[in-house]
């Protein structure tokens, strides 16, 4: 075959280290814009992005060039240092190590897009670490908790 045929839809989730709320509402248009940016330029299509103050997601269409970890660790990356060298950030900025990705197909486009732009409000409802856990038990994904993100919280009490 001469050339190669795909379309692969890709949602990236990742947050910051240690989940702190870094990501403020007054910049964070900035730096999807400036994503969206790092994706185009690596001839992937962005389709949807927008997080909250801990954590972003990511939807996009691959193409066949680059690899998932490819994609996050070039986003990571750059947007570690827009952030930083722009001071946008009260605190030195950085992303964690882990993120998830999950798969979808072409008819779920729209709803997918639609969840991703509401995330501030959907936030309101769920927090992060509600929402992650539920997208790896929709995908079958096992999960150990001490492997996932750094979720620092409170200890939930056995009532």
């Amino acid at each position: 075959m001469a050339d190669t045929f795909m379309q692969v839809d890709i949602m990236l989730v990742f947050a910051t280290k240690y989940r702190d709320a870094l990501i403020e509402y007054s910049w964070d248009e900035e730096l999807y814009k400036y994503i969206t940016g790092i994706v185009q330029n690596k001839d992937q299509k962005m389709l949807a992005i927008d997080g909250d103050k801990d954590h972003i997601h990511i939807f996009l269409s691959l193409s066949g060039d680059l690899s998932i970890a490819e994609i996050v660790r070039e986003v990571k990356k750059s947007s570690t240092n827009f952030v930083n060298d722009r001071r946008l950030s009260k605190k030195h900025f950085r992303w964690q190590s882990g993120y998830g990705a999950f798969s979808y197909s072409r008819k779920d486009r729209d709803r997918v897009i639609n969840y991703i732009k509401n995330q501030k409000e959907h936030h309101s409802k769920e927090n992060f670490k509600e929402e992650f856990k539920r997208q790896l038990k929709e995908f079958d994904i096992e999960f150990k908790e001490g492997y996932l993100f750094d979720f620092f919280e409170e200890p939930e009490s056995e009532n």
